[in-house]
């Protein structure tokens, strides 16, 4: 599947650009397995990169312009280096824009390139492919240019570039994936600081499967706000009832419970499930640590659980996702990934089992919303990085 999708990149910059690309960057989508909606909660996540990928395809080309073509959308679009960089009406085409516009900001000098790229990361799906594509542009300019930036720095400039030339104010958690991934690792992640680890995630007999709703519900963007804005309130009388706490990560279960008449029932619930989030993710991490993978399929349905009854943020098509794997035997766990009102769920799922699994759900997801399910059997994958094969000469 990469070296196919390389292959397809190169050929297509062969046929733009009329020689082999210089060089080929894979830059990788990610999931979460569990830390939902904490981010922006003082919490932890546990995200990691996955074998989906963006594929850069791309050469210097000795003048100030820098050439793009999408290859997936049949576009192409060019600006000059030289040019005060603003967002346009060509949404892909602001994701390079404010890569480069954030590099020249640092004072980096760039050259222009000529660049082709694909992605192999479902659109929509909740994968991030927005973060691949900044995150892969900004490691290739790195890397051609020798301009010295870490890993951090290109991560926070793709979540910069996003927030400035996109306009989604979007977490650090999706950037910071894609550039830090490890072949079967997670990466527990302080949202706060940025100070994180590696965690093993060989699943063993296992494997992760996403079940795509194919649905994306109105809601996110107001949900996304409404929520931020009842936990803020929260924390503010939860602040005010107990002094000695900073933020979430400071309260227990049972503050949270005290304090139930004082918040009133929604803002409570919310204040609910981000304290026992927090909490799941440390507990994730123990079970993977112990290969206790039944203790961490439990805590995946948990946070389904937590997301849609007491956060909120689920829909009708992921509930149904969720309950018609809840009661398998060859699944462990399965939650709602992502913002919610739409995009995946995230499955453990015994190797053997999974496409009993996917043909069973897909049939009954059919038969209940008259959507076409689409699975994807994925890996944990090392993150955006220089792509070498010594076989295909590239």
């Amino acid at each position: 599947m990469k070296k196919k999708l390389v292959q397809q990149v190169s050929a297509s910059f062969k046929e733009k650009f009329g020689a082999e690309p210089g060089h080929i960057f894979l830059s990788p989508g990610r999931i979460n397995i569990i830390g939902e909606h904490v981010d922006y909660n003082d919490g932890f996540v546990l995200p990691a990169a996955i074998n989906k990928y963006v594929c850069f395809a791309v050469s210097e080309n000795g003048t100030s312009n820098v050439n793009l073509y999408a290859k997936d959308l049949d576009q192409s679009y060019s600006f000059n280096l030289n040019d005060a960089l603003q967002p346009g009406d060509t949404m892909w085409a602001n994701f390079f824009l404010g890569v480069a516009h954030l590099i020249k900001e640092r004072g980096l000098t760039l050259s222009g390139v000529d660049v082709v790229f694909s992605s192999t990361i479902p659109m929509g799906a909740g994968l991030s492919s927005s973060a691949a594509v900044e995150c892969g542009f900004a490691f290739a300019l790195n890397n051609i240019y020798s301009l010295g930036l870490s890993k951090e720095e290109i991560a926070l400039i793709g979540q910069k570039s996003e927030h400035t030339f996109v306009g989604v104010n979007c977490g650090i958690m999706d950037q910071f994936a894609s550039v830090f991934g490890k072949k079967n690792k997670v990466i527990k992640l302080d949202c706060n600081n940025l100070d994180h680890e590696y965690h093993s995630a060989d699943f063993k007999e296992y494997s992760l499967l996403l079940l795509d709703s194919k649905v994306k519900h109105t809601l996110l963007e107001s949900g996304y706000n409404d929520r931020r804005n009842e936990v803020e309130q929260g924390l503010a009388k939860l602040k005010a009832q107990y002094p000695e706490i900073n933020t979430f990560r400071d309260l227990s279960e049972a503050q949270v419970e005290a304090c139930k008449d004082l918040l009133g029932d929604v803002v409570y619930r919310r204040c609910l499930f981000v304290v026992r989030e927090i909490q799941r993710v440390l507990d994730a991490v123990s079970a993977l640590e112990k290969e206790d993978f039944k203790k961490l399929g439990e805590l995946m349905f948990a946070t389904h659980n937590g997301l849609s009854k007491n956060y909120e943020v689920s829909c009708e098509e992921l509930d149904f996702l969720a309950d018609a794997v809840r009661n398998d035997e060859n699944v462990l766990g399965a939650r709602m990934m992502g913002g919610g009102f739409g995009g995946c769920t995230i499955n453990l799922v015994k190797k053997d089992a999974v496409n009993g699994i996917i043909e069973r759900v897909a049939a009954a997801y059919k038969e209940k919303f008259n959507i076409k399910l689409e699975a994807y059997k994925i890996k944990i994958s090392k993150g955006t990085s220089v792509y070498k094969n010594e076989h295909a000469g590239i």
